[in-house]
């Protein structure tokens, strides 16, 4: 059974984009009861926040409603979910949060988060929280369970499908990783990609110019905009930054 993973881990590593690497992976996932999935990946992660969300990479399956509830409007900093994947690394099913709550041990906004989500058929499934690369990235995954499902069923999907699901939702992760990361932030241009990729290689104003065929103030202009499409000061901000979304030396859209 768990061969039958491994041309889909290699599918998932030739994705092109974000999005075919998670419908590729949402694929495996609905095929164990978990339809709705949600995925946060951030670099810019700071001691109290996962940083600036605009930053930050969301994707989901869920209805769009639920997703502009969860991510727009910041419901998921207030779950026992959000708070476990920011201080573990690893997977865990969702019986706990039950638990806790029958036990009354859970923080109030919290309990009440978890008694929003029930209402709303958002009731078992499995958490995975992803090795950071840095001190400042953070990324996991949520798989919700179907409607009708319960801990009970999540438990046994769990137990005999636990290694197929880690294994395809660290190559989903991995190659996403390696991909532009779609934010809410305007995307670079091409143009825009180029001169912060020149700059990045230690060409001035004028040589970038010359490479180009523009002028000087047309290079200047990209990279004004560079700068205010990455909500950046600097041009060295605005390199640093693009490296790190993987932004400045993607493929030409």
């Amino acid at each position: 059974m768990q061969h039958d993973v491994l041309p889909l881990l290699g599918r998932i590593a030739e994705a092109s984009s974000v999005d075919a690497a998670f419908d590729l992976a949402l694929g495996m996932f609905r095929g164990h009861g978990f339809s709705r999935v949600n995925y946060g990946l951030t670099r810019f992660r700071t001691e109290r926040s996962i940083g600036d969300p605009d930053d930050a990479l969301f994707l989901s399956s869920c209805p769009p409603e639920y997703t502009k509830l969860y991510f727009s409007d910041g419901f998921y900093m207030r779950t026992p979910l959000f708070r476990w994947v920011s201080t573990n690394v690893g997977a865990c099913t969702w019986r706990w949060v039950q638990e806790a709550l029958e036990a009354g041990t859970l923080p109030p906004t919290e309990a009440e988060a978890v008694l929003q989500n029930q209402r709303i058929g958002v009731i078992a499934g499995v958490s995975i929280s992803f090795p950071g690369t840095s001190n400042r990235s953070k990324a996991a995954l949520g798989l919700i369970a179907d409607p009708g499902m319960t801990h009970d069923d999540v438990d046994r999907v769990w137990d005999g499908h636990r290694d197929a699901i880690l294994a395809v939702a660290h190559m989903m992760h991995l190659k996403i990783l390696q991909l532009p990361l779609v934010t809410r932030r305007r995307p670079l241009t091409d143009r825009q990609r180029e001169v912060l990729g020149w700059v990045a290689d230690g060409k001035t104003t004028q040589d970038i110019a010359l490479i180009m065929g523009v002028s000087t103030a047309m290079v200047e202009k990209h990279l004004r905009l560079a700068r205010e499409a990455l909500d950046v000061e600097t041009t060295a901000q605005a390199v640093a930054k693009g490296t790190l979304l993987n932004s400045i030396f993607a493929r030409p859209s």
